[in-house]
C-alpha cells in the first residue's frame, strides 16, 4: 500500500508472498494455527463491550526505547476509538485515556481486559480493602462493568489489533520520522481515523448503548487515586509518607477516630474530604527515610 501511495509501484500479493517465502518471513497459516480457539460472536451494538488493552512494543524501532501503545477496540464494529503512548501501563495512564474515550464517547456497557493488576487485584489471599483497584473502584462509581479475560485469545480482537498496529503503525511512524512519545500521540488521532476507514465493520444492530455522563459524575474526581485513612486525636492524617494536619473546627473537632478519604490528583494535588466535605488541612511533616 505504501509502495501504491508514495512511490506509484504496484506488487500483485503473490509476488509479495513468494518474496516473504524466500526472505524466511512468511508463516503459513497451518503453523499460525497450532491450537485452535473457537471464535466469539460480536457483540451486536457500538459501546456494547470495548476491549482495553496495553501493547508494549518497540514501536519507534531503533530510534528510541520500547514503550506502549494503550487501545481501546469496540467489539462490534472493531473501531480504534482511544490510542495513547505511554512508558508504561500505569493507573494514572488508564485514568488519562479512559476520561478521554468517555468525554467524546459517552459511557460503555462494559470494558473487557487482562488480569493486568491496573484491573484486578492478583495478590491471593487478599483480605484487605474493597477488593478493587483504584481503576476499577473508578469504573464502579460510574457504573462502568469491568470483565477480566482467563487468556489473551479471550480478547481476541484487541490482540489482533495490536499485531496489526505492530505491523502499519511502525512503519508510518518510520515514514513520518517519529521518534518520540509527544509526536506520536500527535498522528495518532490521524492515523486512528483512516485504520477505521480501512478495517471497521458496521455493527448487527445500528443503536449506539453509550450512556451519558450524570451531572454528578465529576470526571476529575473519579479518575483519582482514592484511599482512606484515620484521623487521629491530634486531627492528624498520614497519607504517602506525609502528615497532613486539619484545621480544628466544628466539624473536623467531631472526627477523631473516623475514617476520611484522600484524593490524589494526577498533578499531585492532595485533597482530604470526609462524606464529599472538603476539609481545610495543612502539610504538617514529612515522613523521614531510615537508609539501611
Amino acid at each position: 500500500e505504501k509502495l501504491q501511495e508514495l512511490h506509484n509501484l504496484y506488487i500483485s500479493v503473490a509476488t509479495l508472498r513468494s518474496w516473504m517465502i524466500e526472505g524466511g518471513i512468511w508463516v503459513s497459516r497451518k503453523e499460525r494455527k497450532k491450537r485452535v480457539y473457537q471464535p466469539r460472536n460480536r457483540r451486536e451494538c457500538f459501546g456494547e463491550l470495548i476491549q482495553i488493552d496495553g501493547s508494549d512494543h518497540y514501536w519507534f524501532e531503533d530510534r528510541a526505547s520500547k514503550c506502549t501503545l494503550l487501545v481501546y477496540i469496540d467489539d462490534a464494529t472493531s473501531q480504534l476509538l482511544e490510542l495513547r503512548f505511554v512508558a508504561s501501563e500505569s493507573t494514572f495512564d488508564y485514568f488519562y485515556s479512559t476520561n478521554r474515550y468517555l468525554q467524546k464517547y459517552g459511557k460503555p456497557v462494559a470494558f473487557y481486559s487482562d488480569k493486568h493488576s491496573v484491573f484486578r487485584v492478583n495478590q491471593k489471599g487478599a483480605v484487605n480493602g474493597s477488593g478493587m483497584t483504584q481503576f476499577g473502584r473508578a469504573l464502579h462509581e460510574l457504573n462502568i462493568d469491568i470483565i477480566c479475560a482467563n487468556t489473551s485469545q479471550a480478547k481476541g480482537r484487541v490482540e489482533r489489533a495490536n499485531r496489526t498496529l505492530q505491523d502499519r503503525l511502525v512503519k508510518e511512524l518510520r515514514l513520518r520520522g517519529i521518534d518520540n512519545i509527544q509526536d506520536g500521540n500527535e498522528y495518532l488521532d490521524v492515523f486512528r481515523v483512516d485504520f477505521n476507514h480501512r478495517f471497521s465493520k458496521e455493527p448487527r444492530n445500528p443503536k449506539d448503548v453509550h450512556r451519558s455522563l450524570a451531572e454528578h459524575e465529576c470526571l476529575e474526581d473519579i479518575f483519582t487515586w482514592q484511599e482512606d485513612r484515620t484521623v487521629t486525636n491530634n486531627l492528624t492524617v498520614q497519607y504517602d509518607r506525609v502528615v497532613y494536619l486539619l484545621e480544628p473546627n466544628d466539624v473536623t473537632l467531631g472526627l477523631r477516630r473516623k475514617k476520611v478519604r484522600i484524593y490524589d490528583y494526577p498533578d499531585g494535588t492532595i485533597d482530604i474530604r470526609y462524606k464529599a466535605l472538603p476539609l481545610p488541612f495543612t502539610v504538617f511533616d514529612k515522613v523521614s527515610q531510615v537508609k539501611q
